[in-house]
């Protein structure tokens, strides 16, 4: 059964900023080359960290939601834990997309007292 995830990933980019399109083409082609089904790519740029983590102190932000087993996101943790151009990475279940329920299938509102 695939569940829909949201990872967002804080990138080392430090002294490299040019090379930032592809470690993101990478990333992608590894969540899909492991049978993750990416539904979007959101490159949400460098960002200054609040304190300085060692000598570090920005990273560049990217978010991907995609489709894939349960199974796979520990599998991907650790694959991308050994990446040194990943800094930090996050994971979360998203709900499942739902359809849009059209007007006329909305509850009618009653005023109150009527």
């Amino acid at each position: 059964m695939m569940n829909r995830y949201e990872a967002l990933f804080v990138l080392n980019t430090q002294g490299k900023d040019d090379t930032v399109k592809d470690v993101v083409d990478r990333l992608e082609s590894e969540f899909e080359k492991e049978g993750a089904k990416i539904e979007q790519v959101q490159r949400m740029d460098k960002r200054q960290f609040s304190y300085q983590a060692g000598e570090l102190d920005s990273g560049f932000y990217v978010n991907f939601v995609f489709d894939a087993d349960p199974q796979l996101i520990s599998k991907l943790r650790s694959k991308f834990k050994l990446d040194p151009e990943v800094y930090q990475q996050h994971y979360q279940r998203l709900k499942p997309k739902s359809e849009k329920r059209s007007r006329a299938e909305e509850p009618k509102k009653v005023a109150p007292g009527k």
